[in-house]
């Protein structure tokens, strides 16, 4: 069996895109793991248990390096009724901050005694 040049190329192609998926995929979780334990946090409920690439950048890191940076959007509700949007910032792998606009609450408010 001989492989072209042009064979060769195309598998490394491919192999270097299913990496990039993977790893894509892999940041995209690990961003969701913070949007749900941020919202617990908050106490509020994410809604469709996801999150979605809404911009994508490279941008340096506080080292130099250059890196992606990714901006993930999430909808949230307190009520059940409102749907917020809230963002989830992601430079390299590593998780910024997570963003929730003002929104209502539903508790009252903790009193002093």
């Amino acid at each position: 069996m001989n492989l072209a040049l042009t064979d060769i190329l195309l598998l490394a192609a491919l192999v270097i895109m299913a990496a990039l998926f993977w790893r894509a995929q892999r940041i995209r979780e690990t961003a969701l793991r913070a949007t749900r334990r941020h919202c617990e946090q908050e106490q509020v409920l994410l809604l469709d248990q996801t999150v979605g690439l809404k911009r994508l950048r490279p941008r340096r890191d506080e080292h130099g390096r250059l890196r992606l940076w990714r901006l993930y959007e999430f909808e949230f509700t307190v009520t059940g009724g409102e749907r917020y949007k809230g963002e989830t910032e992601v430079l390299g792998e590593r998780v910024r901050r997570v963003v929730l606009p003002p929104h209502r609450f539903t508790r009252e408010p903790d009193q002093l005694h």
